[in-house]
């Protein structure tokens, strides 16, 4: 058993060309059917995600940042979105070493951001999401 959900509060990427980024992140969260649940002009956020367009002041991030599949043929389908999409691929969909069960499928982004999609096999999940109410006035 692993716990998950208790480190991070959000990933905040910058991106050089903010409509490109949208688009690919519009493909690639589509088919992991998460919904982008607020956005301006040159932002938008999904579940603990914020990306907005980087300024002459600020450079676009690096990192690598993990998606949750709900099962292998999903991890394909977001490989092929995102090549689709203007990624370029970092490791074809297939069964990682990392534990038992790990099928993930890797692209870099426009940013250069490497972005994976995994599926930890068959499991049970404590809860569907994690809630977040304001308490007091």
């Amino acid at each position: 058993m692993f716990h998950t959900g208790r480190l991070i509060d959000h990933v905040h990427l910058r991106a050089r060309d903010f409509a490109k980024t949208r688009a690919f992140y519009d493909a690639i969260l589509s088919v992991l059917s998460v919904p982008i649940t607020a956005s301006g002009g040159s932002w938008f956020q999904v579940d603990e995600l914020f990306v907005d367009a980087a300024d002459g002041a600020s450079q676009s991030t690096h990192v690598h940042l993990a998606f949750q599949a709900a099962d292998p043929e999903t991890v394909a389908a977001f490989h092929r979105a995102a090549l689709a999409a203007g990624g370029v691929d970092n490791g074809a969909p297939g069964e990682r070493s990392y534990h038992p069960g790990y099928y993930a499928a890797f692209v870099i982004d426009p940013d250069g951001n490497n972005i994976e999609a995994v599926y930890h096999g068959p499991n049970r999940r404590s809860a569907a999401s994690v809630t977040i109410e304001p308490v007091g006035p």
